[in-house]
């Protein structure tokens, strides 16, 4: 069984249930897409979590309208000027999650781009935090889920993925661009081609 796993409803406007996936609808922010995909995987053992949406792309990443897959989704864990923090007896903090690797690569073979995540609690609205995240961080695409989804599905030792539909540029408001037609098709692509994938491996 593979649990798809979205912000919000309308997010999963281009679905079509199959056989084997069960929907999950999260909730939006970082919060409550871990707490809900923890609860999901406590109640049921699923062989994939697949975190599904829309993100925003950083300048000469992706365009508007791409399915995209993020092989490595990170987090900011530290202090405001970007140093890491100090824990006790040597302990650290995770700031990143990966994407299955095998099916990264089979989406990367049938021509998705792959790129890294950031994911946020606050959207970027201005160039200046744009050009920080992409820089300090080298992050391709925001999100507001992806790396609690993906950190959450990996503590319980399952299986997970993040594939996005890019509908907007990171930057001042005014010059987003936001396109939620164009980046539900684009996720249904990138989607789309998963599950197909996905058929053809015993596992999933």
């Amino acid at each position: 069984m593979i649990l798809l796993a979205c912000a919000v409803d309308k997010e999963l406007a281009f679905w079509q249930p199959r056989a084997g996936v069960e929907t999950l609808v999260m909730g939006v922010g970082p919060v409550e897409a871990a707490s809900a995909i923890a609860a999901a995987l406590a109640t049921r053992r699923y062989a994939l979590v697949v975190n599904a949406g829309l993100g925003g792309a950083f300048d000469g990443a992706a365009q508007i309208g791409d399915g995209i897959v993020i092989a490595e989704d990170a987090m900011e864990i530290s202090l405001e000027d970007g140093t890491p923090l100090k824990l006790p007896r040597g302990e650290r903090t995770v700031e990143e999650a990966r994407s299955e690797p095998s099916l990264v690569a089979g989406l990367r073979a049938k021509g998705f781009p792959v790129l890294r995540g950031i994911t946020v609690a606050r959207v970027t609205s201005t160039e200046e935090t744009a050009r920080r995240l992409a820089g300090s961080c080298g992050a391709h695409v925001e999100s507001m889920e992806g790396f609690a989804a993906l950190r959450a599905a990996q503590r319980a030792g399952v299986a997970s993925i993040e594939v996005r539909g890019i509908s907007n540029r990171c930057g001042a408001r005014e010059s987003s661009g936001w396109d939620f037609a164009a980046g539900i098709a684009g996720l249904a692509r990138v989607s789309n081609a998963l599950f197909e994938l996905c058929d053809g491996i015993n596992d999933f």
